[in-house]
């Protein structure tokens, strides 16, 4: 990103540098011209980056749908009288080498923040998850039949749960199912389902 905003920056000063050369230019027609290239500066340090940051690495591509976006997910026992929502965002990070995701329950109640990455050891997608109740979990990833599928092994849940399967469905018109399921005392526990739609105006908020 740097070497484009820097790239065009520098023909700018150098355009500026020989301008100021040429004395015997009116005033009026220097400050045109250098209201031009300012523009023209600022079109190309604008449109080149927003390219470029959507990239991502090729054991990343199959989110490249859902980068830059934000989604408001209602869970399954959700109710008027007490609504119970997700909204996550997810965003490209470590030059286009892993994905974020940041998310918070009821404006802050719950929330946490994912890195997602691709690990040349296992040869498999990885991802590190911390939340504002003070655990976090480790998780191996894959894709199968249009899912994503994790398994993660929990540190530090109060409510003695130590591995969680979620299941991410894409579908076609960029909405998303989430469901889970947990481990605890020795056996597997149905867990939340979240049904995601794009919205772009919602925010993550922490307290």
């Amino acid at each position: 990103v740097g070497f484009f905003v820097y790239r065009h920056l520098g023909l700018a000063v150098r355009t500026f540098t020989l301008l100021c050369n040429y004395s015997y230019l009116e005033e009026g027609a220097m400050k045109y011209i250098i209201s031009i290239i300012f523009i023209t500066t600022c079109l190309f340090s604008q449109n080149e980056p927003e390219s470029i940051q959507k990239v991502l690495s090729k054991n990343l591509k199959p989110f490249q749908a859902f980068i830059s976006k934000t989604f408001k997910g209602e869970f399954a026992n959700s109710t008027p009288e007490k609504p119970v929502y997700d909204i996550s965002r997810w965003e490209r990070a470590l030059n286009g080498n892993a994905i974020r995701i940041m998310h918070s329950v009821n404006n802050g109640e719950y929330g946490g923040e994912s890195i997602v990455i691709w690990d040349t050891k296992k040869e498999s997608l990885v991802s590190w998850y911390f939340t504002t109740a003070g655990f976090y979990t480790q998780a191996t990833l894959h894709f199968e039949d249009e899912k994503l599928i994790s398994i993660e092994d929990v540190t530090g849940n109060e409510n003695g749960i130590t591995q969680v399967k979620a299941i991410i469905e894409f579908f076609p018109d960029g909405n998303m199912l989430n469901s889970s399921k947990y481990f605890m005392n020795g056996n597997w526990v149905d867990g939340h389902k979240i049904h995601y739609k794009e919205k772009p105006d919602a925010q993550v908020i922490f307290k």
